[in-house]
């Protein structure tokens, strides 16, 4: 059975639908140190790095890494502490596709930096990079980061620009796009909460389409972003 990782604030709705399509929910720990809005979300907690690597935040509850190592998932710590404040609460937020790597390089985490050596490493100036960015295919991204669009575009990934907003953070403004969904599989796109209630859902239907992926909605209201929906096998 898949694992899926997630914010401990996730709705008992959004598990049982989670549950219902064979996934095993795993609540990631909270880091204290974190600011409330985004002190569960996984895209900041740790990164997947391939399917049997992860790493972690340094001080992540030992409990955790032990689960992840009884799947057989071989698990790094960070070399630098999360702080509270940006950009020191970014060190594992990048986006990781097959080949290519983008964060704001001069906040990765060194050790990640090692992990992914063999990947084209690219630089950008937003430091939420995963948040920012909900991966459809290893071909096609939605964000509405126009530095990260510009950067995903010159390595001929398709590309849908999203405008900020009208997803719900609790605690902050607003969430991102990436923050509120991620890929349970090849051509299956969850999302916490429903594109029915989205200011842009035509564009994001059409561009799904086009990719040929199907989207799974976790609950019936406003998206809200619970940090990415990490998967593992």
């Amino acid at each position: 059975m898949k694992k899926v990782l997630v914010d401990y604030r996730i709705s008992d709705e959004e598990r049982y639908n989670l549950e219902k399509l064979c996934f095993e929910v795993l609540i990631v720990p909270p880091n204290k140190i974190l600011y409330e809005a985004v002190s569960g979300h996984p895209d900041i907690l740790l990164h997947i790095v391939n399917d049997k690597t992860i790493i972690v935040h340094k001080d992540m509850d030992i409990k955790f890494i032990n689960l992840l190592k009884s799947y057989n998932i071989e698990v790094f710590l960070s070399e630098k502490k999360l702080e509270t404040n940006y950009p020191f609460n970014i060190i594992l937020n990048a986006l990781n596709l097959n080949d290519i790597f983008i964060h704001n390089i001069r906040y990765t985490d060194n050790k990640l930096i090692n992990l992914v050596q063999n990947k084209k490493i690219k630089n950008v100036k937003q430091g939420y990079t995963k948040c920012s960015t909900a991966i459809v295919s290893s071909s096609a991204v939605m964000t509405s980061d126009k530095g990260i669009a510009k950067c995903l575009m010159e390595e001929y990934i398709d590309v849908l620009l999203l405008p900020p907003g009208d997803i719900l953070l609790p605690g902050l403004n607003y969430g991102f796009i990436g923050g509120c969904c991620g890929l349970l599989e090849n051509g299956l796109l969850a999302f916490y909460g429903s594109l029915e209630n989205y200011a842009y859902s035509k564009e994001v239907f059409e561009f799904l389409k086009k990719h040929k992926v199907e989207p799974v909605f976790l609950s019936n209201g406003k998206l809200i972003d619970r940090g990415s929906i990490y998967i593992i096998k």
